[in-house]
């Protein structure tokens, strides 16, 4: 009795007194209709945030896929430039050096083309450990006492140097976010293996590194997704993170990192047996789609950055 019922307020909810109620429903005339709409809504109560990724501010290891100077710049050279920049960085004392790598940074940016606010997504994701450097700094460095609590002393230097260990941490991470924003997984793999490829002499395995690297990289969004997946699951069947003293807290995660352990160890097996089943046997005798060539402008951009670094040092 269930089912004549069932057809006939399918077949009059589409019109079935029309000549031809069937074939106006497969030609996307009519919409069926839905008796789940008849129901009363109810309104379930959740716990936690559903909507807001856990490790959506995370942008390490992504790539931002754009045509622009530096994403056409040949891998071996920006990885040579961020290197070069990252040890300018720790070489950097005055303001001016601060400001001249500022100016340097802001300069690949803005030939990335990849917006301000993608690229400082980023630096939530280590704001505790900005804020921890910047506080170990400002209370641990002596000098002249600007400020005294209790046993808590904010002095002159420990002010600058506070200063400093932020704004360094900054650059670091955007300087080394815009190499992995701007190159392939691929392509950093190619550059890696081609640029320290003299080190097969002393026979280093140079290919193996820079494909565990890669892989590296590439895993970090991967397992950052299915952490946020595990996350959401658990919260659907009444886990709490959000509440509570850290410990409460750190105890909540251990049912969101076992399963992504063992996930992590699963999809190592499966990217195993793949690269098997490929008759992957490391990098000798292996050629490449798109061979690494530089051109003028990995020249030009090698040039102006030995400058740059050149100045640093100077400074």
């Amino acid at each position: 009795m269930v089912f004549p019922f069932a057809y006939s307020l399918f077949f009059f909810s589409n019109k079935a007194f029309s000549q031809e109620p069937t074939l106006a429903l497969f030609e996307g005339k009519y919409k069926p209709f839905s008796p789940l709409k008849l129901l009363p809504a109810v309104d379930i109560p959740r716990r936690g945030n559903y909507d807001v990724p856990m490790f959506k501010d995370l942008t390490l290891g992504q790539y931002y896929p754009v045509d622009s100077f530096m994403h056409r710049l040949d891998p071996r050279a920006k990885l040579l430039g961020t290197l070069l920049f990252l040890i300018s960085l720790f070489a950097a004392g005055g303001l001016l050096a601060y400001l001249m790598a500022l100016s340097f940074l802001s300069c690949q940016i803005a030939l990335s083309r990849i917006s301000l606010k993608y690229m400082f997504r980023g630096l939530r994701g280590i704001l505790f450990l900005l804020l921890f450097s910047v506080v170990l700094n400002l209370f641990l460095v002596p000098g002249e006492v600007l400020f005294s609590f209790w046993f808590f002393r904010i002095t002159r230097e420990g002010l600058i140097q506070a200063g400093k260990m932020g704004i360094r941490l900054i650059m670091l991470l955007l300087g080394s976010s815009l190499l992995t924003f701007t190159t392939t997984p691929t392509g950093i793999t190619d550059g890696l293996e081609q640029g320290l490829g003299f080190l097969k002499v002393l026979k280093v395995p140079v290919h193996e590194i820079a494909m565990m690297m890669s892989i590296a990289l590439r895993f970090i969004p991967v397992l950052t997704e299915e952490l946020d997946k595990i996350r959401r699951a658990q919260m659907a069947r009444g886990a709490d993170f959000e509440s509570g003293n850290l410990m409460r807290r750190i105890k909540a995660m251990v049912p969101v990192l076992v399963p992504l352990i063992i996930s992590a160890f699963r999809r190592a097996g499966d990217l195993a047996t793949a690269m098997e089943a490929r008759c992957y046997h490391g990098g000798e005798g292996r050629t490449r789609m798109k061979p690494l060539r530089f051109a003028q402008t990995d020249w030009l951009y090698l040039g102006v950055t030995l400058l740059y670094f050149v100045g640093m040092i100077l400074l």
